[in-house]
Parts: structure tokens; sequence; C-alpha cells
């Protein structure tokens, strides 16, 4: 089986959503975000054996989103934690789900997101529009929808 062109996933086609102190926030602004899952492993020596051998012993869920400055939502959070201590924990939703694919939608929840950094103010005459990358932690997620296989 070949895959076809048109069942791959268009970027542009996802959405994006996130709840953030009870408020759902449709992210329209988000320009990429990219989560990702890694391992921690830890080292196991064995008797007889030259190998070095690898177990998993826990994850790290870390992720980059780049967006439009066109919000003030991050900066707010930034400063009620810089004036209070108070930190802001919030919940994205990413569908994937390109209609000229016959694979279906993808459906991911990251759970307890947390920004790392924040832009507080920015200008620049040579941009045509302004941009602000975003890395974050988050500590769980969930799969509620999965893509299908092709249909052919």
């Amino acid at each position: 089986m070949l895959l076809r062109a048109g069942d791959t996933i268009s970027g542009s086609q996802a959405s994006a959503t996130a709840v953030i102190d009870g408020n759902v926030e449709q992210m329209f602004y988000a320009k990429a975000l990219d989560a990702k899952l890694e391992k921690r492993k830890t080292v196991v020596k064995t008797l007889g054996g030259l190998a070095e051998q690898n177990k998993a012993a826990g994850w790290k869920g870390t992720g980059s989103l780049t967006i439009y400055y066109i919000t003030s939502i991050f900066r707010k959070a930034a400063l009620k934690y810089a004036k209070t201590g108070v930190d802001t924990y919030f919940t994205i939703t990413v569908v994937n789900e390109d209609m000229g694919s016959t694979i279906g939608k993808q459906t991911i929840t990251l759970f307890n997101c947390n920004i790392d950094t924040t832009t507080l103010a920015m200008l620049d005459v040579e941009s045509d529009s302004l941009q602000e990358d975003l890395p974050f932690t988050f500590e769980g997620f969930d799969i509620l929808d999965e893509f299908g296989k092709p249909i052919i």
C-alpha cells in the first residue's frame, strides 16, 4: 500500500484551545506547537554483560508554542506570578483534522501546562508580523481521538 499525498495532514488545518483559569481560549493566534514526551532512563549494568542497558524510569513533557504577538493572556499570567507567586497551569487541546485526508482526526490534550518564559514587550521595525516563542512543560496527556487507516 502506498501513502496517498492527499492523506498527509496539513498543518494549517489544525485547531487548538486552552483552558486557562477556567476560561476556554481559542488559540487562533497559534502559529506552531510541538509537544514531546522525553523518557528518563537509568543505566543498568549486569554481571557478565559488556553492554550498558537502559531502563525507562519516568518521563518529562516539554513543548514549544509559537504565537503571533496579539494576545496578552500569557503576560497577564506572568504578571500574576511576579506579583503574587501564584503560577498559572492550563490545559491545551490540539485537533489535527484535514478534511481532504481519509485518515480522520487526532485529538491530544496536554494537562498542567506551564509556560517557562514569556516575552513582556517587543518591537521590530523590520517585522511584518510579530511572533513570540513560549517554551512550556506539561505533566500529563491523553489521546481523545486517534488517526485511522487510509481508505483506499
